[in-house]
C-alpha cells in the first residue's frame, strides 16, 4: 500500500490544493489533523465548509483518512468534552472519520479522534480495545493527532509535547505504525526526528512547513519504505531498519 502522510495543514488553501492535486497517486490519502486554523481571520463556519469541500475532492480521487486535533474542536460532544463534530459531515463524501476504521485484507486502518476530557479518552480506549479483536495478522495503522511522549517525534526542541496515554497504548496493543502531526518543528531539530521506533511499532510525524507544499511523508508498506518530503530536502529510510 502506497500512503501519502500530511498534518496540520491548518487551513492552508495552497497546500491543499496541493494535496488535492496528487492524492490519486496514493491508496490511501492521510490527513492527521489540524485542519483549521484558529488564528485565522476566517470564521470557523467558513473554514469548516471549505476544508469539508476539499475532502471531498481529495476523497473521489482515493482512500481519504482525517482524524481532529486540537485546533478543530468546535463544540461539545455528548459527553460535554470539547469535539469536532464537524468533521463526521466528511463522511458522506467517504472519508473516514474520527472513531472509525478502514480495512482491507491486509491492512487495518483505526482513527482516533483527539481527546479533550477523560470521557472521550475513555472512548479511544475502547475504541483500540474493540479494533484490538479485529486486526488479526493484518498490519494495524493507527492516526492519532499527537505524537507519543518521550519520542523524537514530540520534540520541539526544547521540550517533548506528547501524548503519554498514547505511548501506554503503544506498548499494550503493539500496533505496526502510528501516523500523526501535532509537533510541527520534530523533524527539523537536531534531537526529533520524522520517524521513530517503539517497541514493534513505527511512529511517524511529518511536522509542518509554510509554502505551497506541505511537509509529508510517502510510506510503502510493500516495499517497507518511508520517504520525508520537505523545503530541507528529501529523507529515505527502510522501515525495518529503524
Amino acid at each position: 500500500m502506497r500512503i501519502l502522510l500530511v498534518s496540520d495543514l491548518h487551513y492552508s488553501l495552497k497546500q491543499l490544493d496541493w494535496v488535492a492535486s496528487i492524492a490519486a497517486g496514493y491508496d490511501l490519502l492521510v490527513v492527521a489533523g489540524d485542519h483549521l486554523d484558529i488564528a485565522s481571520i476566517v470564521e470557523p463556519d467558513a473554514q469548516i465548509a471549505v476544508v469539508l469541500e476539499y475532502l471531498s475532492r481529495m476523497a473521489a480521487k482515493t482512500t481519504v483518512v482525517a482524524c481532529s486535533g486540537n485546533h478543530d474542536l468546535n463544540a461539545r460532544n455528548e459527553l460535554g468534552e470539547r469535539s469536532a463534530p464537524w468533521l463526521e459531515r466528511a463522511s458522506a463524501s467517504g472519508v473516514f472519520v474520527d472513531g472509525t476504521r478502514f480495512g482491507t485484507e491486509r491492512e487495518l486502518v483505526t482513527v482516533c479522534p483527539w481527546w479533550d476530557g477523560p470521557l472521550t479518552r475513555d472512548l479511544v480506549d475502547r475504541q483500540l480495545a474493540e479494533d484490538a479483536a479485529l486486526v488479526g495478522d493484518r498490519q494495524w495503522i493507527w492516526v492519532y493527532h499527537a505524537p507519543p511522549d518521550a519520542s523524537p517525534t514530540s520534540w520541539t526542541g526544547q521540550r517533548h509535547y506528547g501524548d503519554e496515554d498514547l505511548v501506554a497504548w503503544i506498548e499494550r496493543h503493539r500496533p505496526g505504525i502510528v501516523l500523526c502531526g501535532h509537533v510541527h518543528e520534530s523533524p527539523f531539530t537536531s534531537e526529533g526526528a520524522w520517524i521513530d521506533r517503539i517497541g514493534s511499532t513505527l511512529v511517524l510525524n511529518a511536522g509542518r512547513q509554510r509554502g505551497p507544499i506541505p511537509t509529508c511523508i510517502e510510506i510503502d508498506t510493500d516495499e517497507g519504505s518511508a520517504t520525508w518530503h520537505s523545503l530541507a530536502g528529501d529523507e529515505e529510510r527502510s522501515l525495518v531498519a529503524v
